[in-house]
């Protein structure tokens, strides 16, 4: 499609029209050259009003629409079952629409005031303008500081929406969204505002509700038998805990993958409609490298490449227009969705949107047999930035495997089953030949490695912040676990000490558990091509550097077993001498202040008892939020990542 000037565009999540809200400093008009055909050079994304022309938006009708599914009552029995079944069709377009044959017979206000009472939320605000993505111009979202009630913020979004349209209702969604678009090309100072990651779920638990009592309820999907995600102990905020989401007219949300690239599922409860739009995560890297080269300017990029805009991007506060992606061929959908419809993103799906007005949606995330490959990459990608993971995809991973056995064996297993069962197999026995390559590479590169049983736990590598379930290394002079998938220069240890590899305790059945996945028909296949490609590829640099011929699951070293309990309480002393250290430090301040006070014995005691007494609810609070949340990464504890136990067979 042919165009004379090229810009940017940025999305805003959440901003108010309303005139008594702050005020933003006008988008600075910026003249650029004009472009013909692709380039990448940055160009502004501002234009003046009385640039604007009508077929300026004729874009917007090109835009494909994803699928739309209409499950009958059976067919809607089980989410996880019918998106297995929908995911080969529908994954090709990022995002797809499920409209629910059933009803709920409670409306979300009702619920939210019955199970909430007083029920209250903070809005953010944005300006609804574009942004250059430079040091100077970039887009951030703070706080109205100012709490509503679901009643209040739809008087006050009803108004701004009949104060522009003289009505607040039926405006038709393709006028809204040339309209949403005209307001971020103009640049004016308006604002929206947007109740975004809120607590809470507006579906029924009423038994009588249809479909509160179904399986679609977001209370219980991720939790389901078909999720891996039931496997977590604790709940996560967004992630298996729904949040909701109240919007006003442009209210938005930006450019963005869910975390870990895991599907999302958003349901409208009530009021305006919501336009999608979706780039398939077959298309992930061509996004990326798009806003890379025609977005961002290189000065706000962290990290060089594509990873580096993946970090931004993951801020949620890039809204970009899709005619820059029709015009460099990035494949994008769109959807309006509608009170009563579910839309699905799948794994690695860059997805965004905005309101029409006054709604109510409610978002969940959930995982099956499909999502692991993705789930390998999104690890990989964490290690590489150095990001706090939000779940440990290694456990998950080998604690599903390990379940697989058994579950074919009890439970009938549908065809809708067979991919997922597949990838799991796939999956497991690749993170399984990764670790057992690193493990010999090491023992060739490290002679005096001993190796050491640890429990069945996921320890955060203190370089990387990777969740290593399999393995890791210790020595004296580290201050935490290190992951096995680093430089071998990085085992260099100064205090000139040998290394201790710690293994978890059952890596024998799973190597076994592994081999036996290969002996399926097509797995060994599908295994090795695998390893030839990310995010296993730059294992295949490791055995050439060795001496002697690598074979898969061949024998590497005796696990010392007897030394192992002494070794293992070893490296934990090891692990608090910082901490105790600074313990006895600050008893000897107090100690020293108390002396000089002349209240030696009151003060050293009430000073103990002071300090005793707060750090119980600080604990108690570290605790609460380790579930993590969309703002605050897990917290983790001498290297061990204290949010996750492996999950008994029997619960």
């Amino acid at each position: 499609m042919a165009t004379k000037c090229k810009r940017k565009d940025v999305s805003n999540w959440d901003t108010t029209f309303s005139c008594d809200v702050a005020k933003t400093k006008p988008a600075r008009e910026v003249k650029k050259p004009c472009y013909h055909g692709p380039s990448s050079v940055k160009v502004s994304q501002k234009r003046k009003v009385g640039q604007i022309s009508t077929s300026e938006f004729d874009w917007i009708d090109t835009i494909e629409e994803c699928p739309v599914y209409h499950p009958s009552k059976e067919e809607f029995e089980d989410p996880l079952v019918y998106v297995q079944k929908i995911a080969r069709e529908a994954s090709k377009f990022g995002i797809c629409k499920v409209v629910s044959p059933l009803g709920s017979s409670v409306p979300p206000g009702a619920v939210l005031m019955k199970e909430r009472k007083g029920f209250k939320f903070t809005t953010k605000l944005q300006p609804l303008r574009l942004a250059e993505w430079n040091n100077n111009d970039k887009i951030s979202f703070f706080m109205r500081g100012r709490n509503y009630t679901i009643r209040d913020f739809e008087i006050m979004a009803n108004k701004a929406t009949a104060r522009r349209y003289c009505i607040s209702g039926c405006l038709p969604p393709a006028y809204v969204e040339k309209e949403f678009w005209k307001e971020m090309v103009h640049a004016k100072k308006g604002m929206v505002e947007y109740g975004i990651n809120i607590d809470g779920s507006a579906f029924s638990s009423t038994f009588s509700d249809p479909l509160g009592s179904s399986k679609w309820n977001f209370k219980i999907l991720p939790r389901l038998r078909r999720s891996t995600l039931r496997l977590l102990v604790n709940e996560i905020p967004g992630v298996t805990e729904p949040m909701l989401y109240i919007g006003m007219l442009f209210s938005m949300f930006a450019w963005h993958v869910e975390d870990h690239y895991l599907y999302s599922i958003n349901y409208h409860h009530c009021g305006a409609p919501k336009t999608w739009y979706g780039v398939p995560g077959y298309a992930a890297v061509q996004f990326e490298n798009l806003i890379r080269h025609h977005v961002y300017n290189e000065e706000i990029l962290s990290e060089n490449g594509v990873n580096g805009v993946f970090d931004v991007l993951q801020e949620k506060t890039t809204m970009v227009s899709p005619k820059i992606l029709l015009q460099y061929d990035v494949p994008v959908y769109k959807a309006a969705q509608m009170p009563g419809e579910f839309v699905i993103t799948f794994p690695r799906a860059y997805h965004s949107g905005f309101s029409h007005g006054f709604n109510c949606g409610e978002a969940v995330n959930f995982a099956i047999g499909e999502w692991f490959p993705f789930g390998a990459e999104a690890s990989e990608r964490y290690a590489l930035l150095g990001k706090v993971p939000i779940i440990p995809y290694e456990e998950l991973l080998c604690a599903e495997a390990m379940r697989l056995p058994e579950s074919l064996a009890h439970i009938p297993c549908c065809s809708a089953d067979i991919v997922s069962v597949r990838c799991v197999m796939t999956s497991f026995s690749c993170l399984l030949r990764s670790y057992h390559r690193a493990r010999w590479c090491l023992k060739k590169f490290k002679t005096s490695l001993k190796m050491c049983l640890k429990p069945r736990e996921s320890f955060a590598c203190i370089l990387c912040k990777r969740l290593c379930y399999v393995a890791y290394i210790e020595c004296k002079c580290s201050a935490g676990p290190i992951c096995l998938f680093h430089d071998f220069e990085t085992y260099n240890c100064l205090c000139g000490s040998s290394c201790s590899l710690f293994v978890t305790e059952d890596i024998s059945k799973m190597e076994a558990v592994a081999q036996v996945f290969e002996a399926e028909e097509g797995i060994l296949c599908e295994v090795e091509q695998k390893m030839k490609s990310e995010p296993y590829l730059w294992m295949q640099t490791l055995s050439p550097c060795m001496k002697g011929k690598y074979s898969p699951y061949c024998e590497i070293m005796p696990i010392n077993t007897q030394k192992n309990e002494a070794t293992c309480i070893k490296m934990s002393r090891i692990r608090r001498t910082a901490q105790d250290k600074q313990r006895r430090n600050k008893k000897k301040k107090c100690y020293r202040e108390s002396i000089e006070l002349g209240n030696e014995g009151m003060y050293s005691r009430s000073a103990m008892l002071v300090n005793s007494k707060k750090m119980t609810p600080r604990k108690r609070k570290s605790q609460k939020h380790s579930s993590g949340t969309e703002d605050d990464g897990p917290s983790f504890s001498k290297g061990k990542c204290s949010r996750y136990q492996e999950v008994d067979d029997t619960k």
